[in-house]
């Protein structure tokens, strides 16, 4: 591992999250690939950017991106629960 966000256990779980969400929209029905869109960049906004607040310098700035990447977390519930009803 070359950068010291990659040792974080969330950095990973959210690598890993986006990876499975990847797979799970393959699957999705033709028409439906707004969704599949949306969720497969909200999924990777997560892990790029702890990436990212992890890499600054001021924890202001870190909060920001942190928060960000919590926001994309959210943005994924309303999604998935459209994906799978």
């Amino acid at each position: 591992m070359a950068f010291a966000f990659e040792k974080l256990v969330v950095y990973q779980k959210s690598v890993d999250f986006a990876d499975q969400i990847c797979v799970t929209t393959e699957s999705f029905p033709r028409g439906y690939g707004f969704l599949s869109d949306q969720l497969n960049r909200a999924s990777l906004s997560i892990a790029a950017n702890i990436a990212k607040g992890n890499g600054r310098f001021t924890k202001p700035d870190r909060r920001n991106f942190f928060g960000i990447s919590r926001g994309s977390v959210q943005e994924c519930v309303p999604l998935m629960e459209l994906a799978f009803r």
